[in-house]
């Protein structure tokens, strides 16, 4: 059964575009990254398949179940973490959570208390107090303290130092080889190669690649770096080239033959040739063509 699958999905806001006939489908038990700038459309699309927003056509099932028909059902089986995280002022973070924990009619006060644990959170501390961060921790303790079956999570990480962060992505992992589906927004991609197995790219609302990470993150381009004097005049297959007094860097998926020539004709001190990282090769996605 599919955790979430959208068909044609679109939602705009008056004229203004959300998604625009968006299709997807998240395979239950995987962990599943979805990948856009900000504005490309991932909250709406979490937003709706959520029911908190009403799609203005096509369709959307989470769980098996309707996203406008079952809406209570869903938010009772799926563990939410919103990209802002905003509490009633002046309570206690281990009220907040008692708060969440009810709403689900669940006694949460154990798993609540490791979560809290693991993540540095102190369940006695104000919320009015906590940093941008701590407010974080609260939002990820109140999606996973009830043990949900599906976790959407948008832009979790905000805020986290990194050693929070690899506890956090342990905890997801821990979850997912339970069966846990666990569906990730961001747009800090390393997170997502790092995490996830599939993933897609939004784009202006509209979903343009989706497959394994491995897949998506294959490319024959390499990251070219060196010291000293080349002329790369017409030299086909250049990408983001960045020189400076003493050399130049650059992406290259042209004939390396040709590269090695203009190097060897230059005056070259130090090389470097190596695989470019996910966010160099995803940035294609993100530009525009003219």
């Amino acid at each position: 059964m599919e955790a979430v699958k959208t068909d044609k999905l679109t939602k705009y806001y008056g004229r203004t575009r959300g998604i625009d006939g968006l299709d997807l489908t998240v395979e239950k038990g995987e962990c599943f990254g979805f990948i856009g700038p900000n504005g490309a459309g991932k909250s709406t699309t979490i937003r709706t398949l959520l029911g908190l927003l009403s799609p203005t056509s096509g369709s959307a099932s989470v769980l098996g179940m309707n996203v406008l028909r079952d809406k209570k059902e869903i938010l009772r089986r799926v563990g939410y973490l919103p990209s802002e995280t905003l509490f009633y002022p002046g309570m206690k973070v281990r009220d907040i959570l008692r708060f969440s924990a009810g709403l689900r009619s669940a006694d949460c006060s154990d798993a609540a208390a490791v979560l809290c644990e693991r993540l540095q959170l102190d369940p006695s501390r104000r919320i009015d107090d906590l940093s941008f961060g701590n407010r974080k921790k609260v939002g990820i303790v109140c999606a996973l303290q009830a043990d949900p079956e599906l976790l959407i999570l948008d832009e979790p990480t905000g805020g986290l130092d990194p050693l929070i962060q690899k506890e956090f992505f342990d905890i997801l992992s821990e979850r997912s080889r339970r069966g846990v589906t666990v569906f990730i927004s961001s747009h800090v991609l390393h997170e997502i190669q790092r995490n996830c197995t599939r993933a897609a790219v939004i784009r202006d609302g509209r979903v343009i690649a989706c497959g394994r990470v491995d897949e998506l993150s294959k490319t024959s381009a390499k990251r070219i770096s060196f010291r000293g004097t080349v002329d790369l005049t017409g030299l086909e297959g250049i990408r983001d080239l960045n020189e400076s007094g003493d050399g130049a860097g650059f992406l290259y998926n042209g004939a390396m033959d040709a590269l090695l020539c203009r190097l060897a004709a230059g005056s070259v001190s130090d090389l470097n040739i190596s695989d470019p990282d996910l966010d160099e090769i995803f940035m294609h996605y993100y530009t525009k063509e003219d």
